[in-house]
């Protein structure tokens, strides 16, 4: 059923345009010419933050200067900390907590709940102010990583709790 959605869909968008008489190969062009303009917009933001993101996981400084907190394993102090950053690396972090320790490992629990209970807050105000050009993010943003912070003392102690 789901390999059949996405073609049913361009049907029905191409059916659509055959009713409403709209040329429907040259909107399509056009649709594709306004994309470039917005990957054009949005590259630099997203090359900025890439390389800031790599800077960031190759570096360890931050795992060093939170390795004092006896309460959360060592090996979740780089998911908590790239969560808010990029959605895949800190996906990634937590496939290596499942491989090393295990997921039904205390790492690998909390881990699970932190993944799911914050979001990308960093990638969602870079990507999305980004493309339409709002510059002033501060309320936004701590919003957003107060929101996270909430929500990884929230799961933190849900884990504690209950397992």
């Amino acid at each position: 059923m789901s390999n059949y959605i996405m073609p049913l869909i361009v049907l029905f968008v191409i059916i659509f345009g055959f009713i409403k008489k709209v040329p429907i190969y040259d909107t399509f062009v056009e649709g594709a010419k306004e994309s470039f303009d917005l990957v054009f917009k949005l590259f630099p933001c997203l090359l900025a933050m890439i390389l800031s993101i790599n800077i960031f996981v190759k570096s360890n400084i931050v795992t060093n200067l939170f390795s004092f907190v006896s309460f959360i394993p060592n090996e979740l102090i780089p998911l908590i900390i790239m969560r808010p950053i990029s959605g895949t690396s800190s996906l990634a972090i937590l496939t290596n907590i499942y491989q090393t320790l295990g997921p039904d490992s205390l790492a690998g629990i909390l881990g699970s709940y932190i993944q799911g209970s914050t979001d990308t807050t960093f990638y969602i105000l870079t990507l999305y102010f980004g493309s339409i050009g709002i510059k002033k993010i501060r309320y936004s943003l701590w919003a957003g990583l107060l929101a996270d912070l909430f929500s990884i003392i929230i799961s933190i102690l849900f884990v504690y709790l209950i397992f």
